[in-house]
């Protein structure tokens, strides 16, 4: 609603349709006895005090006919869109349920009836179901369905490519149960948002219907039918007229306004930036005070999905300059989402929240869309495990590194250009005038890693964030990798996140480890002692189950039993429990996370103190 209100169009779109809601909901009940009051004294008299619009043939007042219409108009357009919205989502979900060939029929089918004329098939529909308002609502119904089949089917081909969708597929759950699970609660806003246009044009379109003949019968009356009785006056009396077509048009104007800026905040406001208010009031109630000289400073960060859904639960997080710290654990643990929600790259249906989110000494929460992204622009760089989701294969990787500095630094071409050659040449890119002109497919693995690294350096940034950035590359390659994060960190005395499940790249590279376990925190500590002095169950047998020289190769490998729960199902216990030998009652309460004089932390109520007392399941 804030958004809505912001803008010229929502507050007009909300005017109007709140006045047509109000006239229909009391219209009926002040002005409905006058509309119907027959006065033959009094009949075809034109616009004047007593009869601000008119009468007609019989001598009722038009303008109380027409807000008392109000009411019909609005419930008929109501059951059209209902109908349309129905058929069109049941059209839109069908390829999905239906065998592949079947499914592409439908396809083809709702193709062929969106280029139909959509007023020829609310016609010939409302034709055969019968002149009056049923055929009417019928007829609009059916003929705003293959678009919204249309949208549906579109927004269903991109959520059902998706991974929680193939794994449904993968363990047999039934098409129609993915269809109703799995696919509409992930496009339902969408949806929702296009369907206050179509309400909109199923109003119009209703009393088009009823203008020509087709709709609405007396006795019964919208405004549709009132602008067809006073059409025939319209060149005596044209005031007659006037009243039905301003009810109509305002409605319509009104509800599409309100869809286009519905659907505009929506594309313009990421997730996150939705949740600004209640994240900064969250801040202030924390309590907590801000790190002095942090590069990033975070508070009881939580990502959440809907039904129930938190991939991230109540992280806090400090980057000092200069400093590296690993993000550790398995699969799914909430590493790259804890980078995402840093980054403002959340996609919604996710809403980012915390109690503080500080970057360079500034509360992101409090900042302007703008100013936010100037600052995480020119201080902030992003390194991904795939460089080739981070490049353009059809853009020369210099013009793309170029981009940086034109948008967030307002750098001329060839400054920018000269620029994104002298990065390439600081990672150790050879010949990088030339490679600059190169496509990033002419580039390896490992270079095309090192591109984007230099697209970061783009600027100056003070927070460098590395999500598995070596995870595809060779040893020899890897290590190079890591050793151009270290020079950049020290060279620029910029703070490091560094993203990964392989323990022993982390013991190399870090100064400081955060392990995660689904979705939390369980230990943050020295790297030196990730090796020997790990405290938590969960880090210990992530550090054992890491083979080395000394392990004997006639035993299998030492593995964690078990698995990690999905985010949906983490209570409010310790979620490694269930896999911890050392777990007691006690731990279904919230672990807590101590800490230490020395900067350590751990959630536990049974941390191993002694080598002697690990206990790997």
């Amino acid at each position: 609603m804030r958004q809505l209100l912001r803008t010229a169009t929502g507050v007009i779109g909300l005017v109007l349709v709140t006045l047509t809601l109000v006239i229909a909901i009391i219209g009926p009940v002040i002005w409905g006895d006058e509309a119907e009051a027959v006065n033959a004294g009094a009949a075809l008299q034109g616009a004047s005090a007593e009869h601000w619009l008119g009468t007609d043939h019989l001598g009722r007042d038009i303008m109380a006919r027409v807000l008392a219409a109000g009411q019909f108009t609005v419930t008929l357009a109501f059951l059209a869109t209902a109908i349309g919205t129905v058929a069109g989502m049941v059209l839109g979900l069908l390829p999905v349920v239906l065998p592949r060939r079947l499914g592409r029929f439908v396809t083809s089918a709702v193709n062929a009836l969106v280029a139909f004329p959509s007023l020829l098939l609310a016609m010939f529909t409302a034709v055969v179901a019968g002149l009056g308002a049923r055929g009417a609502v019928l007829g609009i119904g059916v003929a705003f369905a293959p678009s919204i089949a249309r949208l549906t089917q579109t927004l269903a081909a991109s959520v059902a490519n998706a991974d929680y969708v193939a794994a449904a597929r993968l363990l047999r759950v039934p098409r129609w149960r993915i269809a109703t699970r799995h696919v509409m609660p992930n496009i339902a806003e969408p949806v929702i948002l296009n369907l206050t246009t179509v309400l909109g044009g199923s109003l119009v379109a209703m009393s088009g219907m009823s203008f020509l003949g087709l709709g609405v019968q007396p006795p019964s009356y919208d405004w549709g039918r009132l602008l067809f009785d006073g059409f025939a006056r319209i060149y005596v009396d044209p005031v007659v007229a006037i009243g039905p077509a301003v009810a109509i048009v305002a409605a319509g104007v009104g509800f599409n306004l309100i869809g286009e800026a519905l659907a505009r905040s929506v594309a313009r406001t990421p997730a996150r930036a939705k949740q600004g208010g209640r994240t900064a009031k969250a801040g202030k109630a924390a309590g907590s005070q801000p790190v002095e000289g942090a590069v990033l400073d975070v508070k009881d960060l939580t990502v959440t999905f809907p039904g129930a859904v938190t991939p991230v639960r109540g992280l806090s997080l400090t980057l000092m300059p200069g400093e590296i710290v690993g993000l550790v654990g398995e699969s799914g643990s909430g590493k790259s989402m804890t980078a995402n929600a840093v980054g403002g790259l959340v996609a919604y249906p996710g809403v980012v929240t915390s109690a503080r989110m500080r970057l360079c000494g500034e509360e992101l929460t409090e900042l302007g869309q703008a100013k936010r992204r100037k600052l995480m622009g020119t201080s902030m760089a992003m390194v991904f495990q795939d460089p080739m989701a981070s490049l353009n294969p059809a853009l020369k990787v210099g013009g793309q590194l170029s981009e940086v500095s034109i948008v967030h630094q307002g750098a001329g071409p060839k400054a920018a250009w000269d620029r994104a050659v002298d990065r390439l040449g600081h990672v150790h890119i050879p010949d990088p005038e030339k490679r600059a002109r190169q496509h990033p497919h002419e580039f390896s693995g490992g270079m095309r890693q090192r591109a984007v690294i230099a697209m970061g350096l783009m600027g100056t940034p003070r927070l460098l964030i590395a999500d598995e950035p070596t995870t595809a590359l060779d040893v020899t390659v890897q290590r190079q990798i890591l050793k151009l994060l270290r020079e950049v960190a020290d060279e620029t005395g910029a703070a490091a996140l560094f993203i990964s499940h392989d323990i022993a790249v982390v013991s190399e590279l870090c100064h400081r480890v955060m392990v995660m376990y689904a979705g939390n925190v369980v230990e943050e500590l020295p790297v030196a002692a990730l090796a020997t002095d790990a405290r938590h169950p969960y880090t210990r047998a992530l550090v054992a189950s890491l083979p080395d020289m000394e392990t004997d190769r006639d035993k299998p490998l030492a593995s964690i039993p078990g698995h990690q729960p999905s985010p949906a199902d983490v209570g409010a216990g310790c979620a490694f429990a269930a896999r911890c030998a050392l777990a007691t009652d006690k731990c279904a309460e919230s672990p807590p996370l101590d800490r230490t004089a020395d900067g350590r932390a751990v959630a536990c109520w049974h941390p191993v103190i002694s080598k002697a007392e690990v206990a790997v399941p």
